[in-house]
């Protein structure tokens, strides 16, 4: 026998038949797709070894710089942005109107031009404003925001 994949017993379209085991195998098996199926579980929780959902609460909140864009929408900043092995240009500087915020995405309107620009997250090096921003996040139980004291 070559090596084709016959010879490893798979599938009868690659020069032969299955191999024995599969054969019994394919031939034993009664389940439809449905019944194989994992349930669905919702984001953070696991399954508990008699099947149950148990669903856990994060610890603590992370802040990212997605949610403080949000936070911002409709005030303007300048997005500096880098761009490696670009020999048009290594380093962009992009300033509007902040329209909406994803994971890797943030989309802005220059409010002269009307134009949208679509900036990815991966080049992002940083952003200003020229106007204090919205800032908030859980930490430790309580809420920091723009107004919360600085405790020493």
């Amino acid at each position: 026998m070559g090596y084709g994949a016959a010879a490893y017993g798979y599938g009868a379209g690659y020069g032969g038949g299955y191999a024995q085991p599969y054969a019994q195998q394919a031939a034993v098996s009664n389940y439809t797709a449905a019944s194989t199926m994992p349930p669905t579980v919702p984001s953070g929780s696991f399954i508990t070894p008699s099947g149950g959902n148990v669903v856990t609460v994060p610890g603590n909140e992370e802040s990212y710089v997605e949610n403080i864009l949000r936070l911002n929408r409709g005030k303007i900043g300048t997005f500096y942005m880098t761009y490696e092995n670009n020999r048009e240009w290594n380093a962009k500087i992009f300033k509007g109107r902040i329209e909406a915020a994803g994971r890797d995405h943030i989309i802005i309107s220059d409010p002269n031009t009307g134009m949208r620009y679509l900036l990815l997250m991966l080049n992002l090096d940083y952003v200003t404003f020229d106007e204090p921003i919205k800032y908030e996040y859980p930490f430790q139980g309580g809420t920091i925001t723009e107004v919360s004291p600085v405790s020493e």
